[in-house]
């Protein structure tokens, strides 16, 4: 037996105490107790075995990825244990902890920018498929498109989860990432036994719906670039497996993530607290012959430094335990304009402040997310400008500041040539304040 067989057959854990006062029975697949720690390693073991199969991968070859971190961590194992190299690529925005067990496994990282468009060469699927094309042995695993991803699920994850509840369960819920994992257990599920299929997505995921705009929830969804020319969705997700989607904020998702730590004792990823949450909404409909069944991908191990760090939640704005002296939202932060990045001067009135982003969203329904920031300008700047000059022209980087962090913190790591600071509420701008008030404080 090697490492590669305790893959799979993960248990289901019923939810005892974030299901107070709802009838169905909601079980938990602890797809984190995977050798790599995640769901993933079941679609990369699936992967490889197809393309040593089919001859794409030979002896001595590289396995490469793109990926925010889990399929690496499982092609990375496996690389190790059948004796591969593995080359994997990730966007900076993936945690610290993924990027070092990935180079505990052996593998090389390559770290690109997160946030750009599709088209651009610097996009985590091309600087992979760039290296696979030059890497002498080079194979692509290609997880978003490639049909041994869900086939994994097809055949084990599904089956599992039919086999573990005796035929009771009744609505399946997991989260959208390539899609993978939902379309083939989904796909299982409704065949056997009829049962609904219910995706969980960050709340500005294109899946559900949203303007695919910025999320703090790694591992799920669809973000979307406004520049991005063509907006494609992997071919390893089947919209019509899913029967229905329930769109989580993110400030829901990471409660609910510290929630299963501390009253159920899962330490488990935001991914699985967005899933959660979904699949209580569903349980609430329900009666007691209902088996929600919800799908845990991986462990929180992987986000210590970010969803169960206090500090981090307080710099991103969301809820943290109290500490002296924070940015309270309070006296001198302005609710600034939220200007689309090709305004000009004419569209800022004296005295006013602008936030300049690439996308506004739908009636401005929404603060806008710090990745779409190109920057803040002030009236009081723009003396003797053109009315028709871009704003942009005058814009300076924009820094943020939690809405709840000490104001000496926010300080320490704001360049000195910062002027204004973003304040973020639940991750977005909902505020400005200029750095001499926030000394002031």
């Amino acid at each position: 037996m090697s490492v590669i067989d305790a893959i799979g057959d993960t248990p289901l854990i019923r939810l005892t105490r974030v299901t107070e006062g709802i009838a169905a029975e909601v079980l938990l697949k602890a797809e984190f107790l995977n050798p790599g720690g995640s769901v993933k390693d079941r679609a990369a073991l699936a992967m490889v075995s197809a393309a040593e199969e089919s001859g794409e991968l030979r002896p001595g070859g590289v396995i490469v990825e793109g990926t925010s971190g889990n399929t690496g961590i499982g092609l990375a194992m496996i690389a190790a244990q059948r004796g591969y190299r593995a080359i994997v690529v990730v966007p900076d925005k993936s945690s610290t902890e993924k990027i070092k067990t990935l180079r505990a496994y052996g593998a090389e990282v390559v770290i690109t920018a997160g946030g750009v468009t599709r088209e651009d060469p610097r996009h985590v699927s091309r600087v992979a498929a760039r290296l696979a094309e030059e890497t002498p042995g080079g194979w692509l695993a290609g997880q978003y498109d490639n049909p041994a991803n869900p086939g994994a699920h097809l055949a084990t994850t599904g089956p599992e989860i039919w086999r573990q509840t005796g035929g009771r369960v009744t609505h399946f819920v997991a989260g959208v990432g390539t899609g993978g994992t939902i379309s083939g257990a989904g796909a299982y599920l409704r065949e056997t036994g009829a049962v609904t299929v219910v995706g969980a997505d960050p709340e500005s995921s294109v899946y559900g719906g949203g303007d695919g705009s910025p999320y703090y929830v790694e591992s799920i969804g669809h973000y979307v670039h406004p520049d991005t020319v063509e907006d494609v969705w992997p071919q390893s997700y089947h919209p019509k497996v899913v029967d229905r989607i329930e769109r989580v904020g993110d400030r829901e998702s990471i409660a609910m993530t510290r929630r299963l730590a501390r009253e159920e004792g899962i330490l488990a990823g935001a991914s699985t607290g967005t899933a959660v949450v979904a699949a209580l909404r569903v349980a609430r409909e329900l009666g007691p012959s209902g088996v929600v069944v919800v799908l845990a991908p991986d462990s929180g191990r992987a986000y210590l430094s970010k969803y169960f760090d206090d500090d981090w939640l307080r710099r991103a704005g969301f809820p943290a335990p109290p500490v002296p002296g924070p940015l309270t939202g309070d006296g001198p932060v302005v609710t600034p304009l939220v200007l689309a990045a090709d305004a000009t001067v004419r569209d800022l009135a004296a005295g006013e402040v602008a936030v300049l982003v690439l996308r506004l969203p739908a009636g401005i329904e929404a603060p806008p997310a710090p990745g779409d920031a190109v920057g803040v300008v002030a009236a009081t700047e723009l003396a003797g400008a053109r009315p028709d000059a871009p704003l942009r022209d005058f814009a300076r980087p924009l820094p943020s500041a939690g809405a709840g962090e000490p104001a000496a913190e926010a300080l320490a790591r704001t360049p000195a040539g910062a002027i204004w600071l973003a304040v973020l509420t639940d991750g977005r701008i909902t505020g400005a304040i200029a750095r001499a008030a926030l000394e002031a404080e």
